[in-house]
């Protein structure tokens, strides 16, 4: 297996693929959040909610990945300077068909007046395990009972989007 790297897990090696990735905070005007529901193909019956954006090529920015994901996955397309900063990053680690990654990713809040999500860009595996798609109000998705990361994303979201956003709805 080379040098890849292990991280420990109930009291067993896990060997875990590393990954940056990219991600996108899609805000509409009515100050709701697009997420795509998806499952683990190894894992049918784990559904989740997510964020649109996924790995970066090896020499691709943040900006640049987060933009090229955004136009595969919704059909919009953005220049990556107007993503501009992130505005969160985090570390995780998750199982995916069979595999065990350790991603770092940034997120990047991108506001659009309406969207209408085309799908026509997604892969091989987001065909696969992308059983569709909704846009959520931050206190519609904390009260869900749905399983949604990052698990923060209520908080973040809420910490980002001024209060008379989401109350206009």
């Amino acid at each position: 297996m080379g040098d890849r790297p292990h991280v420990w897990q109930a009291g067993a090696v896990t060997v875990y693929t590393p990954r940056r990735a990219a991600r996108v905070l899609l805000v509409d005007a009515a100050g709701r959040v697009l997420l795509f529901q998806g499952f683990d193909p190894a894992r049918p019956e784990h559904r989740y909610w997510f964020t649109p954006g996924g790995g970066l090529d090896e020499a691709e920015s943040p900006a640049a990945g987060a933009a090229r994901e955004l136009a595969e996955e919704t059909g919009l397309r953005v220049d990556p300077a107007d993503l501009g900063e992130p505005v969160w990053s985090d570390t995780t680690e998750f199982p995916f068909d069979g595999d065990w990654y350790r991603q770092k990713q940034d997120f990047f809040l991108f506001r659009v007046p309406s969207w209408q999500v085309d799908t026509v860009g997604f892969n091989d595996v987001e065909q696969r395990s992308i059983a569709g798609h909704r846009w959520w109000l931050p206190a519609e998705l904390a009260a869900s009972g749905d399983r949604y990361y990052p698990p923060e994303l209520p908080d973040l979201l809420a910490r980002l989007l001024p209060p008379a956003v989401e109350a206009s709805c």
